[in-house]
């Protein structure tokens, strides 16, 4: 899942997360769907889903951070640029406006990454209770 984000709009980047969190939203649907009841036991490997189920789980946190990650290193460069343009020139009220902006941007970024782990440690909970007879550690 190699998408480039732009990470200017905040408002858009955090809708594409949304849309990359899907699967950690809708897990339970996910395993009650793709793990076989005792009755449907011989029909569907279910170590095979599981395991391709986690594969798939691990991608997308790793995309995830990746991006969220990227993100905060180029606002952080952004608001570096700001406060040199901020502190050569303290009189441009746009400027210190921007830089202000950014850094609120920034916080919220890293709090994403907090939020990532959240959702991973609920999810990854919730796989482990389904798919625990199935996957071998």
């Amino acid at each position: 899942m190699a998408v480039q984000f732009e990470c200017g709009d905040f408002l858009l980047f955090q809708a594409h997360l949304k849309k990359m969190r899907d699967l950690d939203d809708k897990i339970i649907y996910v395993l009650n769907t793709s793990i076989p009841t005792e009755s449907f036991k011989g029909q569907l490997n279910a170590s095979d889903k599981c395991t391709d189920l986690y594969d798939q789980l691990n991608s997308t946190y790793d995309s995830r951070n990746k991006i969220i990650k990227n993100c905060i290193a180029v606002t952080a460069n952004r608001v570096k640029e700001l406060k040199t343009k901020k502190d050569s020139d303290a009189d441009d009220i746009t400027v210190y406006k921007d830089f202000k902006s950014e850094q609120r941007k920034l916080r919220v970024l890293q709090s994403e990454l907090n939020v990532e782990d959240i959702i991973k440690e609920r999810t990854m909970k919730i796989f482990y209770e389904k798919c625990r007879t199935f996957i071998k550690q």
